[in-house]
């Protein structure tokens, strides 16, 4: 059993990165085997649903962080190597380069804004809740 309050931001890339792969080779492998008739961008949707999934389920994991400074660091490189493991597995398994896959570079530019702005947002709220729980709310303060 996977312990949720020790997966590091290298291991969540890494679980990421392996269900991700056995999804994205299992339909190259039913679909050479002609059981299952596959898009030949199915690679990269299922490279860019993988990498957003990382990015909700970092975030949230970064709630349980006492570091956010080291923590945020481990995410963005973390990030960066699984979009780029991902990306060539879909290069490879679609014989497209992103470049010329649509319009998939894009989906990959959105979905890394929206990673930072999640990994954003959940600290700002995570700030916001600590500083609530510090105040004295029986007797607030008041303007002089």
């Amino acid at each position: 059993m996977i312990n949720p309050s020790n997966l590091t931001p290298p291991k969540q890339a890494l679980l990421v990165f392996g269900a991700g792969a056995a999804i994205m080779l299992g339909g190259i492998l039913l679909h050479k085997g002609g059981i299952l008739q596959m898009e030949l961008l199915f690679p990269w949707t299922i490279a860019t649903a993988f990498l957003l999934l990382f990015a909700m389920f970092n975030s949230i994991a970064s709630l349980k962080t006492e570091g956010f400074a080291q923590y945020w660091g481990q995410s963005m490189y973390s990030y960066m190597a699984l979009a780029v493991a991902l990306g060539l597995l879909a290069w490879w398994g679609s014989g497209v380069p992103i470049g010329e896959a649509e319009s998939y570079k894009s989906i990959y530019l959105v979905v890394t804004f929206g990673f930072l702005v999640f990994l954003t947002m959940v600290n700002t709220l995570k700030n916001i809740v600590n500083f609530a729980e510090k105040e004295d709310w029986t007797q607030p303060r008041r303007k002089r």
